[in-house]
């Protein structure tokens, strides 16, 4: 049973709340077109971030973050959600698939190394896992991890690495053997961004999400230390990696339903206020019906990444819920911006109007972080071992 957590008690965590809510509703969506058109985070609105201490709300208070556990983290990620992507894009993997990979697995002297710049902002770290043909499923890595001495030589290339043209830190995923019967044989490496032989590539051009950086970066003959391996443990890597993004999906998840949030919003409002031969659309039955789907979505949503959350810290399910809750709450925003647009009709599809970014804006969060049909997978195939093990 979740008992809350004891860093950050109920009353603290409603004020960090409020603030993060007050921040993002009177502060970021006035210049959500801003954004968009300049596809970059106005550098006033990351010092805010940095200031309330957005980059590090996930990362232990002993490290110099806030310290919410995942249940107070998707309240945050909901509230986040309700603007533009990119904005949680800039500290979202400092918090999250990049950062918890410290914090779970780092050794105390990785911690103090890295964790302090992180929470404070002053490190943006970035997780180096996808690669050109190996997305999804990390154990068809490429990029390779040799012994040097006592340390290691990095080469292979990662590919739409979040923050990449950002990043102070690559927290890079390599491997250093053949898959075999004791491991996968993947290692985690701790890069400064500044080491010889890293070249970032280019921002990408994406559909949407105008704002967040991804780029592709190289590794040509980086050489590290062993202070450079995650837990001074070459076998940790594949562990890291699965359960960060198992606890990153939970936080997409209720990204997924702030944002659906916002587009049930907009559609509201716009229903309530445009009219059809002078008729307020709202009064029509059809576009009523819209509107129930929307909220049927976004109440189911809501109450699944809750659960999920509450199951993932106290143990009880690290894995299904995970891929449970990102499958249904990702598949469902696509849905609901779908309709949102449907609502505005026309004008729906126009550039600058709220719902025509959001379509665009949610339509990467079925692939990232593991994509639905990965999800599936796991959430099936899970399922079906659980019951021949107890049925052996």
């Amino acid at each position: 049973m979740y008992t809350g957590n004891p860093d950050v008690p109920d009353d603290v965590f409603a004020d960090v709340l409020s603030q993060i809510d007050d921040f993002v509703r009177s502060r970021v969506i006035p210049r959500e077109r801003e954004i968009m058109e300049t596809d970059a985070i106005p550098a006033d609105l990351r010092r805010q971030a940095a200031e309330m201490g957005l980059f590090g709300y996930a990362i232990p208070q002993k490290w110099g973050g806030l310290g919410l556990d995942l249940v107070q983290d998707v309240e945050v990620a909901m509230t986040l959600g309700y603007t533009s992507l990119s904005l949680r894009s800039m500290f979202g993997t400092n918090n999250g698939i990049a950062g918890q990979v410290l914090v779970g697995f780092g050794t105390d002297e990785q911690k103090a190394r890295w964790l302090p710049g992180i929470a404070s902002g002053e490190i943006v770290a970035s997780f180096a896992l996808t690669e050109p043909g190996a997305g999804s499923n990390p154990a068809s890595l490429r990029t390779a991890a040799e012994p040097d001495g006592d340390g290691w030589v990095i080469d292979g290339t990662k590919q739409f690495i979040t923050n990449a043209t950002d990043a102070g830190l690559f927290v890079v995923f390599a491997r250093t053997q053949p898959p075999s019967e004791s491991g996968p044989g993947i290692a985690v490496f701790l890069v400064p961004a500044d080491a010889p032989g890293i070249t970032v590539g280019a921002k990408d051009a994406k559909m949407g999400q105008e704002g967040s950086s991804t780029a592709e970066v190289t590794f040509s003959q980086v050489r590290v230390g062993p202070e450079a391996l995650v837990g001074g443990d070459a076998n940790a890597g594949y562990k890291a990696a699965m359960t960060s993004l198992a606890r990153g999906r939970i936080h997409i998840a209720g990204l997924a339903v702030g944002t659906a949030q916002r587009a049930l919003d907009e559609s509201v409002s716009y229903a309530a206020t445009a009219t059809q031969g002078g008729t307020p659309i709202g009064d029509f039955q059809l576009v009523q019906a819209m509107i129930a789907d929307q909220q049927t979505g976004v109440l189911a949503g809501r109450a699944m990444v809750r659960e999920a959350a509450r199951a993932y810290v106290t143990g009880a399910d690290r894995r299904i819920a995970p891929s449970a809750a990102k499958l249904f709450c990702t598949e469902m925003v696509g849905r609901v911006a779908d309709l949102a647009v449907q609502v505005h009709g026309g004008n729906g599809y126009m550039r600058g109007v709220p719902v025509e970014r959001i379509y665009r804006d949610v339509r990467l969060m079925r692939l990232y972080e593991g994509t639905s049909e990965i999800q599936r997978l796991i959430v099936g195939g899970g399922l079906v071992r659980a019951a021949k093990r107890n049925a052996g």
